[in-house]
């Protein structure tokens, strides 16, 4: 299956809404990441968060930074 982002605005908090190739939408809150360090550090700065792109299907921070669209997917309610 194909968990393609192909449409992301954030909303508040830690939370961006998404819609996914399929027709899926929700809402994914990633504030465990704040938690995670590594690549992840500089989510503790809310306006690093803010500010991504979708790149090849799924979100990316700083053009490096990206979480698995497939995991995108599984957290959007």
């Amino acid at each position: 299956m194909q968990y393609t982002v192909i449409d992301a605005h954030y909303l508040h908090d830690y939370q961006i809404a998404m819609t996914f190739e399929d027709g899926k939408q929700g809402i994914v809150d990633l504030s465990e990441y704040t938690q995670r360090g590594g690549v992840f550090a500089n989510f503790g700065h809310i306006d690093y968060f803010k500010n991504f792109t979708i790149d090849y299907g799924t979100l990316v921070w700083d053009g490096e930074v990206d979480i698995a669209p497939e995991r995108l997917y599984e957290k959007a309610v």
